[in-house]
């Protein structure tokens, strides 16, 4: 009897995912991998839906579509190393399917972020199920094959993705606070060593993690933030956040070297109210506890939801009341996945637009940080306030760590809350 379609099409598929299994590493290599290896997230970019003002300049975004006939080139720098990588690519907020063409990784000239040209014959292409094009699902994520890379600590790479049709939509997953220059092209030009008069963009949009396979020594510390995480007022291209400098730290002693650094944060995030993303309570299983690796986390946010909530004595004791039952939600649902949690200050912002003249938002901004000092919920506590506010007026920042509004700190200042972390808890 011969064969119907649908049986060869099955015989197919088997030897397809056969072939995909052989060179999962956690099987390829036998069960001891488990003992030895696992995955761990070295990079990742919060998931955001692309306001109009931040999606790509003309000609790359039309009137119902996005990025057609599009090369989009991107750097990013990992943190942990690891001999096999992957990437994760997000359609979080998109109400179409999102087509990816063509994907490569490579290697910046000079190793430097924000490069639109990459190292000579450094090019590799990514592949998803063994196939070199695929389609990311309606508010899903797509990971890639694995690909065996001896990759180092702190290593600067170069992801390009080209895009044939498009998104047929306007609702594009991005991270507009990337703090990284990026480039835009239009044409298939993933193979090309450098993309002269392309357009530059200060965003990252599509690329949400990057994986390692890497020793099961290795653990991942993953950061809830807003701005001040972000890493609004630090320099572009010179991943000098405080989660940054905080890495670049702890990769000079062997105790810390092995840890992976997550940002997950997005200017203007709350923990209460969703506003330029989703809330945290909101967020937290997506970005935190599915992610690969993560042992510790550090919660430092909750100045947007006493600045944006009402001057008034009612409505911050009410924000107060409900920032402080949801950092006890966050730390009850880490603890069940065996994650510590750290808590973190909040800094002061006088002369900012969030400081009232009665200063009731100052009052909440104490209360909450008495709570996290005293209240022994946390793990641990970072007193980031202590670290960077003005002995001499304590509602302010220090003038020299301050970008100019009196809210964000200048890269100077997010150093001084990175020297503030212990190491010790991040061992």
């Amino acid at each position: 009897m011969q064969p119907t379609r649908r049986t060869a099409l099955v015989a197919t598929t088997t030897t397809a995912l056969s072939a995909l299994v052989a060179t999962n590493p956690a099987r390829a290599e036998g069960s001891s991998a488990h003992s030895v290896a696992h995955w761990v997230n070295t990079w990742t970019a919060m998931p955001q839906l692309t306001e109009p003002g931040n999606l790509p300049p003309a000609p790359f975004t039309g009137t119902r579509s996005v990025l057609v006939d599009t090369t989009l080139r991107q750097t990013l720098r990992v943190t942990t190393g690891g001999r096999k990588l992957r990437l994760r690519f997000s359609n979080a907020y998109g109400d179409t399917p999102l087509p990816l063409t063509a994907v490569t990784l490579a290697l910046p000239r000079d190793g430097r972020a924000g490069a639109s040209a990459i190292v000579p014959g450094s090019g590799r292409p990514v592949t998803f199920a063994g196939r070199g094009s695929a389609t990311v699902p309606v508010a899903a994520q797509l990971v890639s094959d694995p690909l065996d890379l001896d990759l180092r600590a702190a290593t600067v790479l170069t992801v390009t993705t080209y895009l044939a049709t498009g998104q047929p939509s306007l609702a594009l997953t991005s991270h507009p606070g990337s703090r990284t220059t990026s480039y835009l092209q239009t044409g298939d030009r993933t193979q090309d060593e450098d993309l002269p008069g392309a357009t530059p963009v200060d965003h990252w949009y599509l690329l949400s993690d990057v994986e390692v396979l890497a020793p099961r020594t290795t653990t991942a510390v993953a950061i809830l933030g807003d701005s001040l995480t972000d890493g609004r007022g630090s320099t572009t291209n010179a991943n000098d956040r405080w989660p940054d400098q905080l890495y670049d730290r702890l990769r000079t002693h062997p105790a810390t070297a092995a840890v992976a650094i997550l940002n997950q944060a997005a200017g203007g995030n709350r923990v209460l109210d969703d506003g330029l993303g989703p809330n945290v309570l909101a967020r937290l299983d997506r970005d935190i506890l599915s992610r690969s690796g993560v042992t510790r986390l550090i919660v430092f946010e909750g100045v947007n939801d006493i600045g944006t909530a009402a001057a008034t004595p009612a409505a911050q004791h009410r924000v107060t009341e409900d920032l402080l039952a949801a950092y006890g939600q966050i730390v009850v649902r880490a603890h069940a996945q065996g994650i510590r949690v750290y808590g973190a200050t909040l800094l002061p912002f006088g002369g900012n637009t969030y400081d009232d003249p009665a200063g009731e938002r100052e009052s909440s901004r104490r209360a909450v940080n008495s709570w996290i000092r005293d209240a022994g919920c946390f793990d641990a506590v970072l007193d980031f306030d202590r670290a960077v506010r003005d002995p001499a007026d304590p509602r302010r920042l220090l003038p020299a760590l301050q970008v100019g509004d009196w809210l964000h700190l200048n890269p100077a200042g997010y150093g001084v809350l990175a020297a503030t972390v212990p190491a010790g808890l991040l061992r």
